[in-house]
């Protein structure tokens, strides 16, 4: 059993949704940004995504996009980020993590290289949000012969007639994207959310896991409720940089301040 399909058995054997941060790789710099990696599951996370930074990141919003030039500022790299998950995993053996991006960096990499690689830092799942389901075999067949799961998005666009494509190949679990749109631009609507996951649960077996405008944790309380698990990622990214100075560099503070952020967030997740 993959890390991930045992993550989502626990938390279901026990009546608990999964709490899943998202963070981007290097920011606010290389230091920082491993420092949060390992304190996540500390704080409540019960599987982690990494963004990987990319030049034009088409789903993401400002916040993301801020978050990407300061990792390249910092001197990320596709080879920093995977060996981050190998540094990370000498700590933690049982957090899953998820990497999601774009294609180009990939291709860049070489895709089997990517995936070995990748596999052998610990790296569980991928999310690669330019690649339509359709297109992504090359991704998809080496993901799968180093048992990496393929983790699809399914947005409010989707209906019913191509939910079967999208879920076709999908593995790990379903990413239900709460809104039109790029990350942190709107705020989830519980009742779309609920029709969305209502919709997808006759078709698959998957656990469904909803983000995108999911800020506070009430609003993470409230979208656990109708669903498996609950990504906030510009939330996080925001509080980091809040604690930035005019130069972006960390103030004081910064990691303990983000730390309790995400345990609130984490906290209302796994609320009855």
């Amino acid at each position: 059993m993959s890390r991930i399909a045992a993550r989502f058995s626990s938390l279901q054997k026990t009546n608990r949704k999964a709490f899943i941060p998202f963070i981007s790789a290097g920011d606010p710099n290389l230091d920082v940004y491993a420092q949060l990696l390992e304190k996540l599951p500390h704080a409540g996370a019960d599987l982690i995504e990494i963004g990987m930074p990319f030049s034009d990141p088409m789903a993401d919003g400002p916040a993301i996009e801020r978050a990407n030039l300061r990792a390249f500022a910092a001197g990320i790299t596709l080879k920093k980020i995977i060996a981050s998950v190998g540094t990370f995993r000498s700590k933690d053996d049982q957090t899953p993590v998820i990497l999601m991006g774009y294609i180009n960096p990939i291709l860049s990499y070489g895709i089997e290289k990517f995936m070995g690689d990748a596999k052998q830092a610990g790296v569980d799942g991928l999310i690669i949000a330019d690649v339509p389901p359709e297109e992504e075999a090359e991704i998809r067949i080496p993901a799968q012969k180093q048992d990496i799961d393929i983790i699809r998005l399914i947005t409010p666009t989707t209906d019913a007639k191509r939910l079967p494509t999208v879920l076709k190949g999908a593995s790990g679990f379903l990413y239900c994207v709460s809104v039109t749109g790029i990350t942190g631009s709107k705020q989830a609507n519980s009742e779309i959310v609920r029709n969305a996951v209502d919709a997808i649960r006759p078709q698959s077996n998957l656990p469904i896991a909803v983000g995108f405008g999911i800020t506070t944790p009430e609003q993470a309380n409230a979208i656990a409720k109708i669903s498996d698990g609950v990504v906030v990622g510009s939330a996080i990214v925001n509080r980091i940089a809040a604690n930035l100075d005019y130069d972006n560099w960390p103030k004081a503070g910064l990691i303990d301040d983000v730390v309790a952020f995400v345990k609130s967030l984490a906290s209302a997740v796994h609320l009855p």
